[in-house]
């Protein structure tokens, strides 16, 4: 990224930060993605169950491989063939991975799901969630974070899993109730009541969609 843009990513992580603390969350930045793998496994205390949804920015970060790889009980969704257990798994583990479809400045996490399993393990369930949010998905308010959401995730998720919904075609929501819609369910977090339970690494570079 240009090195303005990074400097003001910086700068801007801060208030984010400050903000994720107002609500009773914990903020961590890193300036790119080795620095956010390093933070992210040593929030992870070693012999933990950890599950996820489908945060590409983990997977971007290689948290999904380190995990596997270390001496964690790591719930791979992916490769197991009773889908419905992993995602049942995650509301019972001590770490829930996942990232952001937009943030607001001042802290806010916005996020749009089709069959609920990310953000109801957000919402309610494992004891840890953690975060990995890039800070191009950062926007100024909630309804700039829901218009980011809508307008730039869905249709880039939606074109990534093939569905035939219109955003598919035209890049924008149209609010559609097409079958193949995944813009079902909508979490906005604004604060938690369970202080520790929530955390976001704020990575200085671009992640996710």
């Amino acid at each position: 990224m240009n090195e303005n843009i990074t400097k003001r990513y910086e700068l801007l992580s801060k208030k984010v930060i400050k903000g994720l603390e107002s609500r009773q969350m914990s903020g961590y930045y890193a300036a790119n993605r080795e620095e956010a793998l390093k933070t992210a496994l040593s929030l992870i205390p070693e012999g933990s169950t950890v599950t996820m949804g489908g945060a590409m920015s983990a997977h971007e970060i290689g948290l999904p491989q380190a995990l596997a790889e270390g001496n964690y009980n790591f719930i791979d969704r992916d490769k197991m063939e009773d889908k419905r257990a992993a995602m049942l798994a995650a509301y019972d583990a001590d770490f829930f991975l996942a990232s952001a479809n937009a943030m607001t400045e001042d802290g806010v996490i916005v996020n749009i799901d089709g069959n609920a399993n990310r953000v109801s393990a957000i919402a309610q369930g494992p004891r840890h969630v953690l975060f990995i949010v890039g800070m191009n998905k950062i926007c100024d308010d909630v309804d700039g974070a829901l218009k980011r959401a809508r307008n730039v995730a869905a249709p880039i998720n939606a074109q990534r899993f093939g569905l035939n919904t219109p955003c598919t075609k035209t890049g924008s929501c149209m609010d559609c109730k097409t079958p193949d819609t995944i813009c079902c369910q909508f979490l906005i977090t604004r604060y938690s009541k369970h202080p520790g339970r929530i955390h976001v690494i704020l990575v200085n570079e671009y992640l996710g969609f």
